[in-house]
């Protein structure tokens, strides 16, 4: 798992380097606080999505399956900062379907990594189509990067949108345009 005496001796050496005393008092917890913060923050490095996608039930029909709007927050592996936003997942059943929350919790493990937004999209497909084995899977996440809006270019408000498509989403469009049109209902 993860070694909290590194991130915290880290942690000591980068409030150094930026010029504070690690022994003033408010930051003599803060090498611990970020180290178990960590802990949790990139805490789906060491979870195996297959996990979550294990529990099956059959279904009759596949009709798509669409679980929009999952929050999620992740860390940007070039600066460390977060982003966060929503995730639209979408499926086509080929005879069995996972628990609604079993979609949420797959996003989750894929956003507790150090990431990159285009990576984390396909990592949920492909974990979809690897696991599940629908007809297809469609994944849609819209992000802001604090990369973007506190530091650099700053433009707060900007968003990334990823898009990927396996199986029989890929050149279907009137399935993606199903897709699209039902996300964008309120």
């Amino acid at each position: 798992m993860m070694d909290q005496e590194k991130i915290k001796k880290g942690i000591r050496l980068i409030l150094e380097g930026i010029g504070e005393d690690p022994k003033r008092e408010g930051l003599l917890e803060t090498p611990d606080r970020i180290a178990r913060m960590y802990e949790e923050l990139a805490g789906g490095m060491h979870e195996d999505p297959a996990v979550h996608l294990a529990k099956r039930f059959h279904v009759d029909n596949n009709e798509m399956v669409i679980e929009k709007d999952i929050t999620f927050y992740s860390l940007c592996e070039h600066h460390m900062l977060p982003f966060f936003g929503k995730a639209h997942v979408a499926y086509i059943p080929d005879g069995e379907v996972v628990g609604l929350s079993k979609i949420a919790r797959t996003v989750e493990v894929f956003a507790k990594r150090l990431q990159l937004q285009e990576r984390l999209t396909a990592q949920i497909a492909d974990a979809f189509m690897e696991n599940l084995h629908p007809k297809g899977v469609l994944v849609m996440i819209e992000a802001e990067h604090l990369c973007m809006t506190m530091r650099g270019v700053k433009k707060p408000g900007a968003k990334t949108v990823t898009l990927t498509a396996r199986g029989v989403f890929q050149d279907n469009d009137a399935l993606q345009n199903t897709f699209f049109r039902m996300i964008q209902e309120r």
